[in-house]
């Protein structure tokens, strides 16, 4: 997708705000003798930003305002190296809340909605996000916070709140619990905006059927602004994201270069008006593609498709590179399995060989040999590679209030 002429004259605005400040980038861009673009292939020359200039950057030397302009930091969920601090002025934090009230409004969500948000709130962007983006709306915002699911549950019954704002981790706890009690009748949900992390079609399908909800990805990082930076509508095909806010790139993310409209590979967004801490070329990891055309719900804002995954989530065996997502498509064709699953690699000393074991949920009703049996197949056919299955009953595998981890790598090399 081509920079509109607005999008350009804006994003020479940030590299002036760039340049005029003593930022990280500020000293990088006048290094490189950055001063504007005037065409697209200037554009794509600029040098990526990423993760690791934050964290070089730490604590706030990204930030481009002066520090009495600076009204509130966030801080990516990462674990691991340094933290990365993302500084907000006022108007990022206002920018922030109409483009989540604007999520909403895409999902069909009112000021006459109760919304129930159980992400973090603190340094995480979640839980913050979602509430500024209701009283935006101008809707009723039930700020619970992660946890506590019996009050959870007690407060979903007692405000009839008509939207849940989750994980889909936590999304499919609420519903197995709903389902355990009964409750589903005396609920007043509808609508379900699930963001954080990739989700297959079958955790999907279980989400909507036991809490009897239509569901909206919603999509973001700390790093550009949070959660609600597009969204999904009724037409549930890809999501909405603002191009008067951001600017969308889809690279190769071997090469880095751009791929055309259509085809998968790994998102790259610029801020076009973020003040604090503005970001151009920030490589996100996530991958996706770009949707051309117009939606059918007549929402005029470009799509992508929904997340298929992180080009650092790929995990290698038996020569064979592989993604969660992969697991999922797998998965999803054995009758019986539920949703859930957990892969672990590590090493055999006797055969010198990597192993992974993939320990998947399933119903009673089908046999656990059959399953095991059928994945095993289908993996070698699929994917190259033929792991060790375990059936486990579903509830077994631990269930999560933020992002639940798939894969855990127990080589020590």
């Amino acid at each position: 997708m081509q920079l509109t002429k607005t999008q350009m004259d804006l994003i020479n605005k940030q590299i002036a705000r760039l340049r005029a400040s003593d930022s990280y980038y500020g000293k990088l861009y006048r290094d490189l003798g950055i001063e504007k673009i005037e065409s697209q292939e200037d554009f794509e020359k600029l040098p990526f930003s990423s993760k690791d200039d934050l964290r070089n950057a730490y604590p706030l030397g990204i930030a481009a305002v002066p520090e009495e302009e600076i009204v509130r930091i966030h801080s990516s969920s990462g674990t691991t190296g340094k933290p990365v601090i993302i500084p907000y002025t006022a108007k990022d934090v206002d920018d922030w809340a109409i483009m989540f009230a604007r999520c909403y409004a895409t999902a069909g969500i009112t000021n006459r909605d109760r919304i129930q948000i159980t992400p973090g709130y603190g340094l995480w962007t979640a839980g913050i996000g979602f509430q500024a983006g209701a009283e935006k709306l101008g809707a009723m915002a039930v700020p619970m916070g992660p946890g506590n699911t019996e009050k959870q549950l007690q407060m979903m019954q007692d405000l009839h709140s008509t939207v849940i704002a989750a994980t889909s981790s936590y999304a499919l706890l609420l519903g197995e619990e709903v389902q355990k009690r009964g409750l589903k009748d005396k609920l007043s949900l509808k609508k379900g905006v699930i963001g954080s992390e990739r989700w297959g079609e079958k955790m999907r399908a279980r989400i909507k059927e036991q809490l009897g909800i239509s569901l909206y990805d919603i999509y973001g990082l700390t790093e550009i602004y949070g959660p609600g930076i597009g969204i999904s509508c009724d037409e549930e095909n890809g999501m909405h994201y603002w191009d008067d806010y951001l600017y969308l790139e889809i690279i190769d993310p071997i090469t880095g270069k751009p791929v055309p409209d259509g085809e998968e590979g790994e998102i790259v967004l610029t801020t076009l008006v973020k003040e604090g801490a503005p970001l151009l070329r920030f490589r996100t990891h996530d991958l996706s593609r770009i949707i051309p055309g117009n939606c059918p719900c007549g929402c005029k804002y470009p799509r992508i498709d929904i997340i298929k995954g992180r080009s650092d989530d790929m995990f290698k065996i038996h020569g064979v590179n592989i993604f969660p997502s992969q697991v999922e498509d797998v998965l999803k064709l054995v009758k019986g399995v539920s949703s859930e699953y957990t892969i672990a690699l590590g090493y055999d000393e006797e055969t010198n060989r990597d192993v992974m074991m993939v320990t998947a949920e399933g119903d009673y009703n089908y046999s656990f040999t059959d399953m095991a049996q059928e994945i095993r197949e289908r993996f070698k056919s699929r994917i190259g590679v033929t792991p060790k299955v375990v059936i486990v009953p579903i509830g077994t595998l631990p269930r999560s209030e933020k992002k639940t981890k798939r894969v855990t790598d127990y080589r020590d090399r």
